[in-house]
């Protein structure tokens, strides 16, 4: 990536949006503290995390859903959820729970199950809900409807609005251009680690040229 610019406002859906190869999750990346620039800087509040390491992102307030799940396979539900709350207080992690089955009942009733074992929809909602988790101020999420069937990626669309609603921003990687376009507000268009295009998500899904250029739509 080179001389990437763009701001993400509080309370926003902002997708980042390009071919495979653009730079898209080599950015996420970066922001989440796993990679780390040369140059330039990352700000957060007004502070500079461009050298801080992952853990120390995740405490300020950014979580990362990353792509392929990435769920301890061998763990239970309710572990891998634990495990998401690593950075807060042990004494909220009951509330924490709490409030992560509220969202997605489904975790509730296979608590005790070995995530290995769930579908595929299910490890995405047990990815979300461990990014949950860490009360995050930010979500980084990174091809959630990857793998996933149609009724499916539906529904995990519809999950992304609900926890925007509740008041955690949202910071949204995904092939599927026209669903992430639906569900953002903004858009920003990457290709070949540059930014082309940071627009309203309303304005970049009416770009006729631009969609079929670099968006594939």
């Amino acid at each position: 990536i080179k001389g990437i610019s763009f701001e993400v406002n509080e309370g926003e859906v902002v997708t980042l949006i390009g071919a495979n190869g653009a730079g898209k999750s080599t950015t996420l990346q970066t922001v989440s503290g796993l990679l780390h620039s040369r140059t330039g800087s990352i700000e957060f509040n007004g502070e500079n995390l461009a050298k801080i390491p992952p853990h120390l992102v995740v405490r300020k307030g950014l979580a990362q859903v990353p792509e392929g799940r990435r769920i301890f396979q061998q763990m239970s539900v309710e572990e891998n959820l634990e495990m998401g709350a690593y950075t807060r207080d042990k004494s909220e992690l009951e509330g924490d729970l709490e409030m992560v089955y509220k969202q997605f009942p489904r975790l509730l009733e296979r608590r005790r199950q070995i995530a290995g074992t769930l579908s595929g929809g299910e490890q995405q909602m047990l990815a979300v809900g461990r990014a949950l988790m860490s009360r995050p101020k930010v979500l980084m999420m990174d091809e959630p409807s990857l793998g996933l069937a149609p009724l499916v990626v539906q529904g995990i669309f519809d999950i992304i609005r609900e926890i925007n609603k509740q008041g955690v921003t949202v910071l949204l990687i995904e092939q599927n251009v026209r669903s992430a376009l639906s569900v953002a507000d903004d858009g920003v268009v990457l290709n070949l680690g540059s930014v082309v295009a940071a627009r309203s998500a309303a304005n970049l899904a009416a770009d006729t040229d631009l969609r079929h250029t670099y968006l594939g739509f």
